[in-house]
């Protein structure tokens, strides 16, 4: 129902008493003022919507003669009654217009307080991150032990496994599948079950000792016929039988292998060699080692002297069993291989566990040599023309 328009005919209840200051259902007291509005002066005695006191009744009575109906003439004026205290202080001026001045000033304020929340914020970001920038810069990349930090000396050659391009990934870019050469352009492609995986501040390439775990190069990365040295540091997951670290060769036989064979029921570190194109363990010389250590990492060191025909095996930067003398080394066919060795045209040998700090350089090194290098002081002009796992 619309204010102004006459309600349905029922029964209406009846008005206030006479004389009485109460709305409909209420006992009398001071007028309340209306919803959002300043209180004033009461008009007459009846409740919301009901006649004033001793006037007309627009609902039930007709109009009398001489008397203003209030829902169609303007109300005569009449004496401003008694004036009733205000039930509740009023904070502003009574108007019904808004305090503008005061709501700017609120907004303002809100804004303010917006502002500087996202300024403290901002602050607290670049807090936080120049924070952890230093600490980076204080604390490295954290390593797994003090044989895994970079090498600061001003020396060529790095500590095994640093290559001074830490921010060089130890994956070809753009094929996750291949190892990156970071000193010459070899890459080594991975099988099904190889995979490089992070090691501290470097990678290192994990093997499940299967036919599919395994990594090789497109073609032969050591030249046989002349001086060489392979180096690489593994970690051994088997106690007994043939694990092949390095080798190359994918004919009918290596040319040579660098890892551990077994040696009276134990698996010990050795450096083979391959001289008769044929493959034969007759045209095989070893040179062996200690007892090959379960889950512990060791670098293996070999050397190849073609000058003085000689074959050597370094254990952790120390040499390790006795030098052996070769007629020569067979150059047979074949790629540069991790994880394997070919034997009697099988493969065989296949890693269990992993290797990082792969190394090939076209020299022997001398005694002297490895035990710098396995230090990180090599000397700059001795360089290796092919690098793996380093970064």
């Amino acid at each position: 129902m619309s204010f102004g328009t006459p309600p349905p005919s029922n029964e209406q209840p009846e008005p206030a008493p006479e004389g009485g200051s109460g709305g409909y259902g209420y006992p009398p007291g001071p007028p309340v003022p209306g919803y959002g509005y300043p209180p004033g002066p009461p008009i007459g005695a009846g409740g919301y919507g009901y006649p004033q006191t001793a006037g007309p009744n627009p609902y039930q009575d007709p109009p009398q003669q001489g008397v203003p109906n209030p829902y169609q003439d303007p109300p005569a004026a009449a004496a401003a009654p008694e004036a009733f205290p205000e039930p509740f202080p009023l904070s502003g001026p009574s108007s019904t217009e808004p305090d503008w001045e005061a709501l700017s000033e609120r907004a303002a304020k809100e804004r303010r307080r917006k502002r500087m929340w996202a300024w403290g914020g901002a602050v607290t970001v670049l807090a936080l991150l120049a924070g952890g920038g230093a600490f980076l810069l204080v604390s490295g990349h954290g390593t797994e032990g003090e044989d895994d930090k970079p090498d600061t000396t001003a020396s060529g050659s790095p500590k095994p496994g640093t290559s001074g391009t830490g921010e060089n990934s130890a994956l070809v870019a753009g094929d996750p599948t291949v190892i990156r050469d970071l000193s010459g352009s070899s890459g080594l492609r991975m099988g099904e079950d190889a995979s490089v995986v992070p090691l501290g501040g470097r990678h290192e390439v994990k093997m499940r000792g299967n036919s599919k775990s395994y990594a090789q190069a497109a073609e032969r990365v050591v030249d046989t016929t002349k001086s060489f040295t392979v180096t690489a540091r593994l970690y051994n997951l088997a106690e007994k039988t043939s694990r092949i670290a390095v080798s190359q060769g994918d004919g009918e036989s290596f040319t040579f292998e660098l890892g551990g064979d077994q040696v009276n029921g134990k698996l010990t570190w050795m450096f083979r060699v391959q001289t008769g194109d044929k493959g034969a363990a007759a045209t095989a010389v070893t040179v062996a080692a200690g007892p090959a250590p379960k889950k512990d990492r060791t670098t293996l060191t070999a050397t190849y002297d073609a000058e003085k025909k000689t074959i050597a095996l370094y254990v952790d930067g120390k040499p390790a069993g006795k030098a052996e003398q070769v007629p020569a080394i067979w150059q047979g066919p074949g790629p540069f291989q991790l994880g394997r060795a070919r034997h009697h045209g099988l493969w065989s040998g296949s890693w269990s566990g992993s290797m990082d700090r792969v190394r090939v350089f076209d020299t022997a090194l001398s005694d002297e040599q490895v035990a710098a290098y396995q230090e990180g002081k090599l000397d700059s002009a001795v360089k290796p023309s092919h690098s793996w796992l380093v970064s």
